[in-house]
């Protein structure tokens, strides 16, 4: 498998990584992983973050590293629409928990898992910062607040209903 950034996605990197002063362009890594997650179906293949580290001139292991460690970086294929469920102490008492059991019911899929029509993916996460909103889901870059078991299905239904 080989990756390559799109022609427009290369004038984007470029334009990133001018940001950043001379020689600290290994910062641009971040953002460089989430225009290839753009490119590439919602997920990050090694290939890409080998592709990474030689446009930076930096080691592939540090991008590995940026990659492994944030949970919004996708090292495997996921579905059309990746629901995030919060699970930090604010969402949890909040009921984040039936939220959880509502897709798994809904979707017929666990935590961590794809259907396998790959419309659906399903993750538990930290903290999505909207916490006076709790309890929070994040579908792809769109957030939902203020949910309970009945308005998480009515979203994955409307969700179902974008094929």
């Amino acid at each position: 498998m080989e990756f390559k950034f799109s022609d427009n996605n290369i004038i984007k990197a470029h334009e990133i990584i001018k940001k950043y002063p001379k020689g600290k362009e290994r910062s641009a890594v971040m953002p460089l992983l989430y225009l290839v997650q753009e490119q590439h179906d919602n997920w990050i293949p090694t290939v890409a973050m080998d592709h990474i580290a030689e446009i930076l001139n930096i080691p592939p292991m540090y991008v590995y590293e940026v990659a492994n460690f944030y949970t919004m970086y996708n090292k495997k294929p996921v579905g059309k629409y990746l629901i995030q469920i919060c699970r930090t102490t604010t969402c949890w008492l909040c009921g984040s928990d039936m939220l959880t059991k509502a897709c798994k019911k809904e979707l017929g899929i666990g935590v961590g898992e794809t259907s396998k029509d790959m419309m659906f993916s399903l993750v538990e996460v930290e903290c999505l910062g909207a916490c006076t909103a709790a309890p929070v889901v994040q579908i792809n870059n769109d957030y939902y607040e203020n949910l309970d078991e009945e308005k998480m299905i009515d979203i994955i239904k409307s969700l179902r209903d974008t094929k």
